[in-house]
């Protein structure tokens, strides 16, 4: 009876041994894919090889790119912000006191040379218009003192000295009408002399704009700023050390957030420290691709120094370097896979890493999402 009851408790036993079995292998069989598509390829013993297919890779979104030796310039890193240069901005205000009765344009309007952006009705117009009327009777009459004095002196009625006189009193005449008329020019005052235009003497965009209609406004008060956006300059704040490799004429590179490079040059360097950042300002004209810049935009910007030291060597994307462990490592194209081969850094700049050992020339490496290998590495070796 004992070894029937034994019998039937081993069936039993053995049955659920088997189903278990089967239910693992459903579940090994019915496992969602790796997003990564590695794990149906890759080796399953421990190491440094990540094994994956072609397939695998397209799907990854990983990219490969062959390393070639070259000559590392001092490429130096700082951070940059782009403004207009001091001839492609004005600050827009009326000559005179006023009341601003017409206003012509707004934030983001083109605007030409010369033209009009408002108009302030003004008392002083009024005056300076009336000093000028003014200027032009007394030119009219002392004009006309000095033809009656001519004709006199050669009837021999009246002395010559008269004539210098008259002659005299209309160079006077003509200076403060010269003086009335310029002043009037300056203050840009309309024909109908209630008003001065403000003026914007550069072409470009509003770029601000703090005029209120029906508002009092005293004389040199900011009304409009205007700004060329095609003509930029970029300055860049580096440590005094790396401002003294700096030369006029270095290549520059400027790349903005949104990863887009930009070529430059360096135009000057102001050769004094700031005193509050302790910062040497270094002054960059684009050469190109400008159009993607805009007045306070913050760009990265990497100077390769003429006077800094150059050897050849090898720069490679900081993508393509990942840490595992204590080991710095690059992955390295295999026929079905990766490897991961351990190097040693040096200088990283502007998203570019220094590979001193370990990697040769014409190696085919992983560089954009090189991660994911990282990452199926390790979770190999946590299996």
């Amino acid at each position: 009876m004992i070894s029937e009851r034994n019998r039937i408790y081993a069936a039993v036993a053995a049955g659920a041994l088997a189903a278990a079995a089967a239910g693992f292998g459903i579940a090994r069989i019915t496992e969602a894919p790796v997003a990564t598509n590695m794990s149906a390829e890759k080796d399953r013993a421990p190491g440094d090889t990540v094994k994956i297919s072609e397939e695998g890779i397209r799907s990854s979104a990983i990219a490969v790119a062959t390393v070639n030796a070259g000559e590392i310039s001092a490429a130096i890193p700082a951070s940059a912000t782009v403004e207009a240069t001091p001839d492609a901005e004005a600050v827009l205000t009326p000559r005179a006191a006023g009341t601003v009765v017409r206003i012509f344009k707004r934030i983001g309007d083109p605007v030409r040379a010369g033209e009009a952006l408002a108009l302030v009705e003004s008392r002083d117009a009024s005056s300076i218009v009336a000093d000028r009327s003014a200027a032009a009777a007394r030119v009219a009459l002392a004009s006309r003192k000095v033809a009656r004095e001519r004709m006199l002196v050669s009837q021999g009625v009246s002395a010559r000295a008269d004539l210098e006189t008259a002659q005299a009193e209309l160079a006077v005449a003509q200076a403060e009408a010269r003086r009335a008329s310029a002043a009037a020019g300056a203050a840009r005052v309309t024909g109908d002399g209630r008003s001065v235009a403000v003026v914007s003497p550069i072409a470009g965009r509003v770029t601000a704009l703090a005029a209120s209609l029906g508002s009092f406004v005293a004389a040199e008060t900011e009304l409009f700023r205007v700004a060329d956006p095609t003509r930029l300059e970029i300055t860049a704040s580096l440590p005094p050390a790396d401002a003294a490799l700096v030369r006029p004429g270095d290549r520059v590179e400027l790349t903005t957030n949104d990863g887009q490079v930009v070529a430059g040059r360096v135009r000057s360097a102001t050769g004094v420290v700031d005193p509050n950042s302790r910062q040497a300002t270094i002054v960059v004209a684009p050469s190109a691709g400008t159009s993607i810049l805009v007045p306070g935009q913050l760009v990265s910007a990497r100077i390769f120094a003429s006077a800094g030291a150059a050897r050849t060597g090898l720069m490679i994307p900081q993508d393509a370097v990942q840490t595992i462990g204590e080991r710095t490592v690059v992955f390295v194209r295999i026929p079905g896979g990766f490897r991961a081969q351990a190097v040693e850094t040096g200088i990283r700049s502007a998203g570019l890493v220094e590979i001193r050992s370990g990697l040769r020339s014409g190696t085919t490496i992983a560089t954009t999402n090189a991660f994911l290998l990282k990452a199926e590495l390790e979770k190999e070796s946590a299996e």
